[in-house]
């Protein structure tokens, strides 16, 4: 141990090393002085009260982010507005379901199946494997009108079908991307490029969340694997991570780690809880990092929810009625199960629960990813549930103040792939037309608004982009999308960039 004479002279050194190292000397510090004293402070902190909402107010630069993250982060906060809804569920199917076979009807296309597509269509356009000049490929699928509405639904989605009235169908949603990873993280982030905050990030970050002992951003998969753009798709980007979605796994432990290991009690870890947590906050207190308050905040939520998760992912207690609506069957890992989960979810408090259901990427490539054969399957392992999940919502008065999204990244072409000379039917990757439907949470029942050429190909009328979608989410949920800011690397960043226009004929 040295002592205290040899400790000042190694901290004179150091002071000395910075100020010749810093180049500037003491001139960086006086500009320092001279500047905002919240500058430097981590910008949750410096952006507005908790949430970005507001934007006007600021809070007190001196101690400012003291307990913010660990006590206040997912406290429930006030929006810009009355808002329409006030949790969201997200049916996201990931690789891309055809539009012009399940929800875009195009007759002209059926009658014109086989023949070249016109070269003023696709010259010049870029696609993931087209090569050549491609044929036109007309849906195999009969569609019908249905409800009072008389929404055109394919045979595909019998279940959709019967809850017509109760969705808006939008048909002309156009991105930028057109790969799988990309195009799924600018749908979920409003950027190509991993790094930015998901839709959920930005709803609890604004809103907070009305569960205690859930996190109020909740992620579930089935399907085939993981989605090409990976955990980027509910990442927190540049936010406090205390914002990222977590991932509940609807077969075996729920939650990782979340179960005391054998031979530990209750007791003993609530003690070593409180132990790591005093370590956490006094690093804080030293260092000012405030990952070290979203480290004490999720051990917390982690604490919680050992009681929380059990009774939650507990579906075999739902009356048979349910398990027959959603064609449910405990503890299966399913699409079905997950929608069952999402409703108990809100039902809880939790402001936004994703799912995610992966394989809906059908190029026609061999049987298991062509048009015929694999997307009905796919289409048998969704439809029902997603349609039980909007009637369970509607029947227990959930539907009024709950969101529900279904969708993909981006749509497929009116054109047949016929990659290397496949002779299996599947559609490329189509980025300027497709198709999503929603429903409840302020949604305008019955309607079906946009319209695409008459071979599916570009949007001709009520044309909207993902931003569109973006800043109409959050309008329903009563944020106006150009206020939810965060200071991050010297600028303002929101959800949808510098562009969105909120979708007023989807509003009720």
């Amino acid at each position: 141990m040295r002592d205290d004479g040899t400790r000042d002279l190694l901290k004179g050194i150091t002071r000395r090393h910075f100020f010749r190292q810093s180049g500037f000397g003491i001139g960086v510090a006086a500009l320092a002085n001279l500047l905002r004293e919240d500058l430097f402070l981590p910008s949750v902190y410096a952006a507005g009260p908790p949430g970005g909402l507001g934007g006007a107010e600021r809070p007190p630069a001196q101690g400012a982010s003291e307990g913010f993250i660990s006590e206040r982060a997912m406290v429930p906060r006030a929006p810009h507005f009355a808002p329409k809804a006030k949790s969201i569920i997200y049916l996201f199917m990931a690789g891309a379901p055809s539009q012009v076979d399940l929800l875009d009807y195009k007759p002209k296309l059926t009658e014109l199946n086989g023949t070249n597509a016109p070269e003023d269509i696709f010259k010049g356009e870029r696609f993931a494997f087209i090569r050549g000049t491609p044929r036109l490929l007309g849906s195999p699928y009969r569609f019908a009108r249905h409800g009072q509405s008389g929404a055109e639904i394919s045979e595909l989605l019998p279940h959709l079908a019967t809850i017509a009235d109760d969705v808006a169908i939008l048909r002309s949603v156009h991105t930028t991307q057109f790969n799988h990873a990309p195009a799924q993280i600018f749908m979920n982030t409003g950027h190509q490029i991993v790094g930015r905050p998901s839709l959920g990030s930005w709803l609890t970050y604004g809103l907070g969340s009305e569960s205690a002992d859930l996190p109020g951003f909740v992620v579930l998969l089935s399907g085939e694997n993981q989605p090409d753009g990976g955990k980027s798709c509910w990442g927190s980007g540049f936010l406090p991570t205390v914002y990222q979605g977590v991932e509940f796994r609807s077969k075996g432990d729920p939650v990782l780690f979340l179960r005391n290991p054998d031979g530990v009690r209750p007791e003993d870890r609530r003690a070593s809880l409180d132990l790591v947590n005093d370590l956490n906050r006094a690093h804080f207190e030293e260092q000012g990092d405030p990952e070290m308050q979203t480290r004490i905040a999720s051990y917390e939520m982690a604490y919680r929810m050992q009681t929380s998760v059990p009774e939650l992912m507990d579906i075999a207690k739902e009356p048979p009625a349910m398990h027959e609506l959603y064609g449910t069957e405990p503890g299966v890992r399913s699409f079905g199960n997950n929608c069952l989960l999402a409703r108990r979810l809100v039902e809880r408090g939790v402001r936004f629960v994703q799912l995610y259901h992966r394989g809906l990427d059908h190029h026609g490539t061999n049987s298991r990813d062509d048009i015929v054969t694999r997307l009905p399957s796919l289409c048998r392992e969704t439809d029902q549930a997603a349609a039980a999940l909007v009637k369970d919502l509607k029947q227990r008065g959930l539907l009024d103040t709950t969101l529900v999204v279904w969708g993909g990244e981006f749509g497929r072409t009116p054109m047949n792939e016929e990659r290397n000379g496949s002779k299996f039917l599947g559609r490329d990757h189509h980025p300027r037309a497709f198709s999503l439907w929603m429903a409840g949470g302020g949604i305008k029942p019955g309607v079906t608004i946009g319209k695409t050429d008459d071979l599916g190909y570009n949007a001709v009328e009520d044309a909207v982009d993902v931003h569109d979608v973006h800043a109409t989410v959050l309008q329903l949920m009563g944020i106006e999308h150009t206020r939810l800011t965060y200071r991050f690397q010297g600028r303002d960043f929101r959800l949808t960039d510098v562009t969105g226009n909120v979708i007023t004929k989807l509003i009720a």
